[in-house]
């Protein structure tokens, strides 16, 4: 295993050097390696991502680190006296047994619309759900880094807007609310889920009925976004045989 999980940060580094060429540090890339041969993360199952110069591990990482640490059972309850269906305000306890004899490790998780990312506003019990067994399961298997699904930065709420998005006020998909802009909601998905940026953004044309995404206006890429996170989880194989249909056919050779 120590000898797969070695080969595997070779092949990390390398695809993380093309995923995010210019963004990576020689800290950023060990960090990686330890990563890699402590848990045997993939880059390539986007198990890991990178996010501000920081690693966050995603849900489905965690899952499939649970599956190969032979993780026993995952119970989920709901917390209700700190639940308002009203309000969209949810909160979850998730308890990870890693064995049948674990007394387990407990993680809370809740949402509210106020601190989850536009794209999944109506879905904050789902979003509650995930970040408890995601803070669960970080506890049972010691993994120092936040999920993915657990920031509050990409949400209606993030606060200050980072430097080049306090630039983009004026765009098309540029904010002057303090919220994240469409590019990097858009940027997320494709990465979250591993899809072809270049195919998306055909789609995206298509969707919009416009020629190219950058002459669609901020509300229909919006419907997309939101569209395209939909399907990504709803159906991700379904998304990527639509996307598939966008690609261009190879030219015949003579």
């Amino acid at each position: 295993m120590k000898r797969h999980f070695g080969r595997l940060a070779r092949k990390n580094v390398k695809l993380a050097k093309g995923k995010w060429a210019g963004e990576l540090s020689s800290h950023q890339l060990q960090v990686l390696r330890s990563l890699t041969e402590n848990y045997g993360f993939a880059v390539a199952l986007s198990d890991l991502l990178l996010l501000d110069g920081g690693w966050y591990v995603t849900h489905a990482g965690l899952l499939r680190l649970a599956a190969r640490g032979r993780c026993n059972s995952i119970r989920v309850e709901q917390v209700r006296h700190f639940c308002d269906p009203v309000a969209g305000r949810w909160v979850f306890k998730a308890t990870v047994y890693k064995s049948a004899s674990s007394k387990g490790f407990v993680g809370y998780g809740d949402a509210d619309p106020s601190n989850v990312s536009l794209m999944v506003h109506g879905a904050e019990m789902r979003v509650a759900e995930t970040r408890a067994v995601n803070r669960a399961l970080r506890k049972a298997y010691g993994i120092g880094l936040c999920s993915v699904e657990e920031l509050a930065s990409f949400s209606t709420n993030s606060g200050r807007p980072r430097d080049h998005e306090a630039s983009a006020k004026n765009s098309t998909n540029g904010s002057n609310s303090g919220q994240p802009r469409l590019r990097d909601q858009l940027c997320l998905l494709i990465r979250q889920h591993n899809l072809d940026p270049t195919l998306v953004k055909a789609y995206a044309a298509d969707f919009c009925g416009t020629p190219s995404l950058k002459e669609a206006n901020r509300e229909l890429v919006q419907s997309f976004v939101s569209h395209l996170a939909a399907c990504a989880k709803e159906n991700r194989d379904m998304l990527i045989c639509r996307l598939n249909s966008y690609a261009q056919p190879a030219e015949a050779k003579p």
